[in-house]
């Protein structure tokens, strides 16, 4: 909701645009996701630390799927609705 009102000129403000080519979204363009994407780094950096994965590779890489995937939940619930894009003009 206040992700809705911080942009009174469009009152459905995405915090992650879809790429001009392809699918999926490209870089954030609001502060909300950039504070996502820095959590995901920070929590990639963080599952290093705790999970080596010289030594534990199963649980490092269980650490990252797991992070990755709610990255991803995240993009699909606050990003542009993806589909295939052949590099559409953006207004």
């Amino acid at each position: 909701m206040l992700a809705c009102m911080t942009d009174s000129s469009n009152p459905l403000m995405y915090w992650f645009p879809a790429k001009r080519y392809g699918w999926g979204w490209g870089p954030p363009n609001s502060w909300h996701g950039w504070a996502v994407l820095a959590g995901f780094v920070l929590s990639i950096v963080i599952g290093a630390l705790i999970f080596p994965p010289q030594r534990w590779l199963g649980q490092y890489l269980a650490w990252t799927t797991v992070c990755t995937a709610q990255l991803i939940a995240i993009c699909w619930h606050k990003g542009e609705p993806p589909r295939w894009r052949w590099g559409e003009n953006k207004p």
